[in-house]
């Protein structure tokens, strides 16, 4: 497993803005929104292509396009839906599936609830998105559906990170013979005892859409 932390003055202060508290809903969608362009722009160095001839008006010219089948970016619900749009901005052909899944927070394990994302994932390059890269339970056990699945080569996007959570995801994924990569804004000192990302910038989701009873 590979861990990319980018390193970016723009994603810096993008991501400052992000962990401040006063720092509304509307004005967290945008710049995360943003961030995860500039993140996407990081993890698809080596999403697969083919190459291609187009004429120009002045001659022909090699370049590439997306390879077949296309890749699959997969949201985790429901705080990795405020990072979609941001990435599909530079993967607009990419298709969508969606994986629902709940910590549970005494145990800290994650459980599948909900999924939306084709039975067979052989051959396809898939990007996670979970903006909380915390105890690692959450991702890894995505990554481990769509592996099941027969997918190939794992990027995953996450906003901010934690020490303990890239242990854990490095550890439970140890036997997997795939490339898995994670690009992150951020990695942070530690998790606190309820399992949130020190400094970080509180609960994803209730940053992203409010605090839902």
């Amino acid at each position: 497993m590979r861990i990319h932390v980018a390193d970016h003055p723009l994603i810096a202060h993008k991501l400052t803005t992000l962990r401040d508290q006063r720092t509304d809903s509307p004005t967290f969608r945008g710049l995360a929104d943003e961030l995860v362009t500039l993140l996407a722009y990081e993890a698809t160095g080596d999403v697969r292509v083919d190459t291609v001839t187009v004429t120009t008006p002045v001659a022909e010219a090699q370049g590439v396009k997306l390879a077949s089948p296309k890749p699959l970016v997969v949201p985790i619900l429901r705080a990795g839906l405020g990072m979609l749009d941001g990435m599909m901005r530079l993967l607009p052909t990419a298709e969508v599936g969606f994986l629902g899944m709940v910590r549970n927070e005494e145990t800290l394990e994650a459980s599948t609830y909900a999924e939306r994302l084709p039975d067979d994932l052989s051959g396809r390059q898939c990007y996670v998105l979970d903006p909380m890269l915390a105890t690692g339970g959450t991702l890894a056990a995505a990554i481990r559906f769509l592996v099941d699945r027969g997918a190939d080569h794992i990027t995953a996007i996450c906003l901010l990170s934690a020490p303990e959570g890239c242990a854990r995801l490095e550890k439970e994924l140890a036997g997997l013979d795939i490339p898995v990569t994670v690009v992150t804004a951020g990695m942070d000192e530690r998790l606190n005892e309820k399992g949130y990302i020190v400094p970080g910038l509180g609960d994803a989701g209730d940053r992203l859409y409010g605090i839902v009873g």
